[in-house]
């Protein structure tokens, strides 16, 4: 065989049925029957693979060819061309005396004994499929439903719509038996359809999914019989769903595709039932299409310049209309969406454009608008996450021309707080956002030590104060009632914790000048038991730092009456909060924090007496007895070995001399009775 070369991507399908890129280089077949992916950038070999006779490889849209080399190995070559693919095609058809006609070229698994039977020459000609007539429904409906367990039927049946152009035929009879309001032959060509793409074969999708045929399909998947009335999927499809360009697009295949994409991803996701009924593999093929018809679509407009320098020109502009940037802005927020298909290093690419073309300047404009500021903080979250340091270098720009309200980081810790159920998660995501990029483990770059201290200033200085307004708002007298808000809390003071863990000292400095953990621990009197041991975590974490700073200034304030007293009101209730009060004690008693043992000795133990299903407190009572004990035996031989002022005893010859011992060698011994 003559050598080929193809530029193509590689694919692997990871353990979530996701394809990961495994980078791009350029295929051959060599003479020994095996394909070589040789990588186009430093040239390295990314895939090698001997075309084995008994492989089941599998041609799809085209440019893709897929195959499994082990149990759990899933491979793909994505073709930039169709020529490339139909060559590397036939080279494989070759080897294994196969005819490039066909998309897959050899059965999948282990053949029963009715599949060998079925292969023999006798038996070797395609299905025969009933006339497409309204009374010959049913059989073909049986025959479909017949094939599916069986690999070489399903194959032989999908040749047979192929050649035959049956599906069309088929497409052709839905619509008259829809006008003749044929309720049972409808139900029959449901199951015929829905059969139809259980075959998982990517011929039959290509037609199925052609602009000509796929509303006719929907219109199929409507009138399932389980239901007394059909659904309006084509409706909501044609009159519901809207496609909205924000700036016209001139390429009628970039245009196709989209549409394409959005209606299969339709039938997936809405239509069929979802995956977890059936085997893992289930629709693995339309899986498949979905998401390279997806890569084909960012790799299209990422490379479409003038398009997107168009659509950053008027998102940019401010005299750009309120209704347009709120298209504008939820195009960007789609986009980013519909990257998040792609493998990291797609993902890098296409953010690193945005980046050039300058998406977080354009994001500042028109943030007084709900819409505008709801997307804006979506695309900023895929933003933190692509590049941290990039964000955190922008927002640190932005006191010099902004003022604190309208600072992007400050909109996004806004938009968190405004969520009006942080149980749906849109909290959650923010938060989780917001940790990122106070994350020092993120900070990681050769000037991470300056980026790091420069970024949690300005982070302190004119952040913190909105991250922790609703804090402070609802501290100061009663408890929150309110549901939502006390989840809202709860989040923030993980992040508060978070922060105690991981900068020890703004966080320290900042819950000092606020006096912060007193209002914290308003919240151990919570009705909302989740908060009130988010509260005592937050204490937990303080004292878990052994830090004496920290523990004077709980000392001072007398901060441990609001657990105690939570723990008292408590009860003989054995639960959690019970359970966390108690480990902060026994920690406190395991490690031996003087300073805190003799404030709850000295202030708490009428209190605790009464505790005794634990040993914790007596154990706390029993350090501090003991170290007095320790501290009244220590103090004379302390003053002896490291000197204190002594006088010799009345009527010495020593007068009122007065000696300072330093050393035990300065001790006289005719002078020892006067210490």
């Amino acid at each position: 065989m003559s050598d080929t070369r193809r530029r193509v991507k590689v694919y692997t399908l990871n353990e979530e049925r996701q394809w990961e890129d495994r980078g791009t280089g350029h295929v051959c077949c060599s003479e020994a029957a095996s394909l070589t992916v040789t990588g186009e950038a430093d040239g390295s070999v990314l895939l090698e693979s001997r075309i084995s006779p008994d492989t089941a490889y599998q041609k799809q849209q085209d440019t893709l060819i897929v195959w499994s080399e082990a149990e759990n190995c899933d491979l793909a070559l994505s073709f930039q061309e169709k020529a490339g693919c139909d060559e590397i095609w036939e080279k494989i058809c070759q080897v294994q005396g196969k005819d490039p006609s066909v998309e897959i070229t050899q059965d999948p698994v282990d053949e029963s004994e009715e599949e060998r039977f079925e292969d023999t020459p006798e038996s070797g000609h395609l299905l025969e499929l009933p006339p497409c007539e309204p009374e010959r429904l049913e059989e073909l409906a049986e025959l479909v439903t017949s094939v599916l367990p069986s690999p070489v039927r399903r194959e032989k049946l999908a040749l047979a719509l192929l050649s035959s152009g049956y599906i069309r035929k088929l497409l052709q009879l839905f619509r008259a038996s829809e006008e003749a309001d044929d309720r049972r032959g409808l139900q029959q060509l449901y199951q015929i359809v829905r059969g139809l793409l259980f075959l998982n074969k990517a011929t039959l999708f290509e037609v199925m999914f052609s602009d000509d045929c796929i509303m006719d399909v929907v219109g199929c998947l409507e009138y399932e019989p389980a239901l007394l009335q059909p659904k309006s999927h084509r409706e909501f499809l044609t009159k519901t769903a809207r496609f909205r360009e924000v700036i016209p697009i001139t390429d009628s295949e970039l245009r196709q595709k989209i549409h394409q994409t959005y209606r299969v991803q339709y039938i997936q996701d809405i239509i069929l039932p979802t995956q977890s009924v059936f085997e893992d593999n289930f629709l693995s093929t339309l899986s498949s299409f979905i998401f390279f018809n997806k890569v084909e679509i960012v790799s299209m407009l990422q490379e479409d310049e003038k398009f997107l320098t168009e659509v950053f020109a008027q998102l940019t502009d401010e005299a750009t209309e309120d209704s347009k940037r709120r298209e504008l802005v939820n195009f960007f927020k789609e986009f980013c969406a519909f990257s998040q298909t792609l493998q990291p290093q797609n993902r890098d690419a296409f953010f690193k454009t945005l980046a050039n073309l300058g998406i977080l300047p354009a994001l500042e404009i028109g943030m007084e608008d709900v819409q505008v500021k709801a997307a804006a903080t979506d695309i900023f979250s895929y933003l933190v996450e692509f590049s941290p340091s990039m964000v955190r270098e922008f927002v640190m720009q932005e006191p010099q021309q902004a003022d604190d309200d309208v600072l992007l980081i400050n909109v996004v810790i806004k938009q968190m707080i405004c969520d009006s159920d942080p149980e749906l998660g849109g909290a959650v995501q923010l938060m989780g956002l917001l940790r990122t990029l106070i994350d020092p483990e993120n900070m990681l770059a050769p000037a991470s030590k300056t980026e790091k201290s420069e970024f949690l200033s300005f982070f302190y200085k004119y952040c913190m104060h909105v991250l922790t307004a609703p804090l402070l708002a609802n501290t100061a007298e009663e408890d929150p009632d309110n549901f939502q808000t006390a989840q809202l809390l709860a989040l923030i003071l993980e992040l508060l914790t978070f922060c105690v863990e991981h900068h020890s000292y703004h966080i320290k400095s900042y819950i000092m000048t606020r006096d912060l953990l007193r209002r914290v621990l308003t919240l151990m009197n919570s009705r909302h038991s989740f908060l009130a041991l988010c509260a005592l975590r937050f204490m937990r974490r303080i004292i878990g730092l052994k830090d004496e700073y920290y523990n004077r200034y709980i000392v001072k304030g007398n901060l441990f009456e609001p657990v105690i007293n939570a723990l008292l009101d408590n009860g003989t209730r054995y639960n959690l909060l019970n359970s966390a009060i108690i480990e902060l004690f026994e920690f406190i008693r395991v490690e031996d924090i003087k300073s805190l043992i003799a404030h709850i000795v000295d202030n708490f133990t009428t209190a605790l007496e009464s505790i005794e299903y634990v040993q914790t407190f007596k154990g706390l009572k029993g350090r501090y007895e003991q170290e007095k004990e320790n501290t009244r035996l220590k103090t004379p031989l302390k003053r002896y070995l490291y000197g204190q002022t002594c006088r010799p005893r009345t009527g010495s010859s020593a007068g009122n001399r007065m000696c300072v011992f330093r050393r035990r060698s300065d001790v006289q011994i005719s002078d020892m009775y006067t210490i």
